[in-house]
């Protein structure tokens, strides 16, 4: 069996914000892979506008770095839950990952999840422990931690034979020992040489390549990325694409590009084992199989993770509809809906009875309020109603999603914390003192019971608390309310601007969500009430003005600090009566019935 020794292909994965993208950037920075006089950001690897506010990596990324004589394709994966898909499919078009922890805060849920894909799909690993410059660094527990996880996820001999480079992607320094840092990243680029296997090489037998990850170009339409398994593939070559229902097209091959640094660069050709973007075909989706028209032979087929949160997306109705956004009829919503669906194939989108209303789903708040977040900053004007989550039924039982919730807290916190998960419907798994005063506990929790958590959490923990979840498969539905908001709204009683006077008159009421001078409407939600139910408030009130001077007039009037809502914050808010419009200047939360007494009536009918 002949092997690629020229190339290597290699995942990295971690948890989110253990440090993948700001290591790959290094790598790319110490193989010479670009000029000396050339601009390159930070975090090169994150292109999107959200990635970088963000530091966040959205989308499963490629790059070749060219090492000695050796071309490494590295693929940049997702930290997040809500991108586990990107990152199982990555697995099949490489043949190692390097698994990237935090020596301080070592393993997260979302390693467990990344390297319990790699090591199902029996992938080689090598362990890079990443920021070994803090202070509070503790790289020998780590490691132990480390393995530990390889044992208990069922690791075979081999894997657990995992080399360990020690690495500060932040300084720009790695070695083999902890305490032995030089400014380079040459270890951890032979530790891929060594440890990571070469590719076969089975260039003659005939093509296979499958759709890993999508892309899409208004030049050249639907872009497919894969690896090709095996066989060559060249340009203007006939071929054809095997689809999930069994049937087959043939199609031209009209560009093939294949990748070095961060750019695309066209190719005539490519053989087994390379990385490469295939353009020709409108209709190319993840999974399928590019084969020769006289040897159609399908690769397994990848699984896509399903939807596990679903919303309703709605044409903007309030009175200030059209006055923000250049974008607003359902036409060009739909459109753009449509348009996301062609590289994002954990989005699900459905039509309603209404044409103005559609039913996304995707994969958890995150995926979602992403879509969202660009739309917006697209233009568009849209309202979103409170996110459900997807009962599913499994053997004829009507089963929910569920998340394994990691929680570290300091020790004063821990009653609070487990009281609160408790109601929501938590089970407690494991509870670990991690000494100096910090708690360290697991649950296992309904996803519904964490939709609008997040906000309870922080307040609870004082904002010294870390909460992490990620999603653990599908159990029977736990009867009877599950989470949701326990507080009632203030309410606009009419259109206007909002005066300081009317919200002082208000402060002892709750917490205020506007500042004076913001234009609402009725039906607006304007604060938080501190009783459980809802109350109609005049908040655009003008204090009178009296011929009679009062003693106190010269003293400068203070009001308390609104509370300022980002979008993922305003959607876990929501309750089932209620509407979050986003446009591409405001997010204002409101009530479906805008009407004072009508509202009153429909919750007097519902009761």
């Amino acid at each position: 069996m002949q092997l690629r020794e020229d190339i290597r292909n290699i995942a990295i994965i971690a948890h989110v914000d253990h440090g993948k993208t700001t290591l790959v950037d290094q790598m790319l920075k110490y193989s010479g892979t670009f000029r000396e006089n050339e601009h390159v950001h930070e975090r090169a690897m994150d292109s999107g506008d959200i990635e970088r506010e963000r530091g966040i990596t959205i989308l499963a990324k490629n790059t070749a770095i060219k090492y000695k004589d050796t071309a490494i394709n590295i693929l940049d994966t997702p930290g997040h839950a809500d991108f586990g898909g990107e990152v199982e499919r990555i697995m099949k078009m490489v043949d190692g990952v390097a698994l990237v922890v935090d020596a301080y805060e070592g393993t997260m849920p979302q390693t467990r999840f990344v390297l319990k894909k790699a090591l199902e799909q029996k992938l080689t690993p090598m362990v890079v422990l990443n920021k070994i410059d803090r202070p509070n660094a503790r790289p020998t527990e780590v490691v132990d931690e480390v393995l530990d996880l390889f044992i208990e996820l069922g690791a075979d001999d081999e894997q657990l034979e995992f080399p360990v480079v020690y690495a500060s992607a932040l300084n720009g320094t790695s070695g083999y020992k902890a305490n032995e840092q030089e400014e380079t990243m040459d270890p951890v680029f032979q530790t891929i040489l060594e440890h990571i296997p070469a590719p076969i090489d089975n260039r003659e037998e005939p093509l296979q390549f499958q759709i890993t990850l999508l892309d899409y170009n208004d030049y050249v339409g639907r872009i497919g990325i894969g690896r090709v398994v095996r066989g060559t593939m060249k340009v203007g070559q006939q071929v054809v694409i095997l689809k999930k229902d069994g049937t087959q097209k043939s199609f031209r091959i009209t560009k093939l590009f294949g990748f070095i640094g961060l750019k695309r660069i066209e190719i005539q050709e490519a053989v087994s084992g390379d990385v490469v973007a295939v353009a020709g075909l409108e209709d190319i989706n993840v999974g399928e199989t590019v084969c020769p028209q006289d040897h159609p032979e399908s690769l397994p087929w990848l699984r896509i993770d399903e939807p596990t949160l679903q919303m309703t997306f709605l044409v903007n109705n309030s009175p200030f509809a059209g006055k923000e956004g250049k974008f607003v009829t359902a036409r060009k919503i739909e459109e753009r809906l449509l348009k996301q669906l062609e590289t994002d194939v954990s989005l699900r989108v459905d039509p309603t009875d209404s044409p103005d209303a559609w039913i996304v789903s995707g994969r958890g708040e995150l995926h979602l309020s992403i879509l969202i977040e660009n739309m917006r900053r697209e233009g568009f004007e849209l309202q979103l109603s409170k996110p459900q989550v997807i009962i599913k039924e499994i053997d004829g039982v009507k089963c929910e999603p569920v998340e394994r919730v990691q929680v570290d807290v300091p020790e004063e916190y821990t009653g609070a914390i487990m009281e609160s998960l408790g109601s929501r419907k938590g089970e407690m798994l494991d509870m670990a003192n991690q000494g100096n005063g910090q708690v360290r506990l697991e649950f296992k929790v309904p996803s519904r019971g964490l939709l609008g958590y997040a906000t309870e959490f922080m307040s609870q923990t004082r904002g010294y608390g870390i909460l992490n979840h990620t999603f653990e498969g599908y159990e029977p539905v736990i009867k009877g309310q599950v989470g949701g908001r326990r507080e009632g709204v203030l309410v606009a009683l009419e259109n206007g601007k909002t005066s300081t006077y009317g919200i002082m008159q208000l402060e002892d009421r709750g917490v205020i969500f506007v500042t004076p001078g913001t234009e609402v409407y009725a039906g607006m939600i304007v604060g938080e009430h501190n009783r459980d139910n809802d109350l109609t408030v005049n908040i655009t009130k003008e204090k009178h003005l009296t011929n009679v001077r009062s003693a106190t007039k010269d003293q400068t009037i203070t009001i308390r600090k609104s509370r300022n809502m980002s979008l993922e914050e305003a959607l876990q808010y929501l309750n089932e009566d209620e509407y979050c419009e986003v446009t591409p200047e405001s997010i204002r939360l409101r009530k479906k019935i805008l009407n004072k007494n009508e509202r009153e009536k429909a919750a007097k009918r519902n009761k």
